[in-house]
């Protein structure tokens, strides 16, 4: 599986209405988009992977990421393998070990030893009757130790919350075979207030979670930086403005070595399909 282009990256075709999430991702492939990404933090996930297969006839429908926590490999093989055999090599299977607020706050002291934990998912996946092919699966790296697992055992990575010169140091650590197919978060809005007042809680959110500051302070970001949300750090993850605006930190993605880049559009209502917003970037991503 190869990917290249833009993407879009959505909460909404994964858990909003189901009627809805078809209809649109039928639109976003005509309108161009080569890949869906989804998140998973419970709930049916290979359902709602089916939904969006069932929707489309080309596209590539992705998780982003499956927690490797609230799967069996097992499980996780056989879906791939029943949605491969029904829909052709379209899922691209994500992976990751998310974090430990979210993972330890139903069983404390669950999280531990991440990357042995992904090493045994991976065993998994490789043991089942019917394999996830390397060639089918990418990595949530975002550290060295997990780049390098990537490089071994997957066909490349999927990073969140990054910046294009993180996509760079991840290209020349994984080297050019490599799928490098990084988020990109957007807001559509020339307002720098309200940019700001949207996009600040937003980013709160992740910047609560361990593996997300320590990327970052690992990139040359303050703890100040992050505590703050400085304006450095906020324009640095967010692309903010019109559409050109977006397509020119789209543009530094692939210029650092990303194959393909998924767009999140953020809106002031999570719950609501921001479908006039992917038409838009369309035009000029696509």
């Amino acid at each position: 599986m190869e990917l290249s282009g833009v993407g879009v990256w959505s909460r909404e075709l994964r858990y909003g209405d189901v009627g809805e999430g078809a209809e649109a991702a039928a639109e976003l492939e005509e309108l161009g988009f080569t890949a869906l990404w989804v998140p998973d933090t419970g709930g049916r996930l290979f359902g709602a992977v089916e939904n969006l297969l069932g929707a489309t006839a080309r596209v590539v429908v992705a998780t982003g990421i499956l927690n490797l926590w609230m799967h069996e490999a097992g499980g996780a093989a056989a879906a791939h393998a029943s949605l491969t055999a029904t829909y052709g090599d379209r899922f691209l299977m994500g992976i990751g070990v998310s974090h430990a607020p979210i993972v330890d706050r139903k069983e404390a002291g669950r999280y531990r030893r991440p990357l042995a934990a992904m090493e045994a998912f991976l065993d998994g996946l490789d043991a089942a009757p019917v394999p996830v092919p390397v060639e089918s699966r990418v990595l949530a790296a975002l550290g060295p130790k997990m780049l390098e697992l990537a490089g071994r055992r997957a066909h490349g990575v999927h990073p969140y919350l990054v910046t294009p010169e993180h996509t760079r140091i991840v290209r020349e650590a994984l080297g050019p075979g490599a799928l490098v197919l990084p988020e990109q978060s957007v807001i559509l809005t020339e307002s720098a207030d309200e940019a700001r007042a949207l996009g600040t809680a937003w980013l709160k959110t992740y910047l609560a979670l361990p593996n997300y500051t320590n990327n970052l302070l690992r990139l040359g970001f303050t703890r100040e930086d992050v505590d703050s949300v400085s304006d450095r750090l906020f324009n640095a993850l967010i692309s903010w403005g019109d559409v050109p605006a977006v397509a020119a930190r789209v543009a530094e993605h692939r210029a650092a070595g990303a194959d393909h880049v998924a767009v999140q559009v953020i809106i002031a209502e999570p719950k609501s399909f921001p479908r006039e917003e992917w038409r838009r970037l369309a035009a000029a991503l696509v």
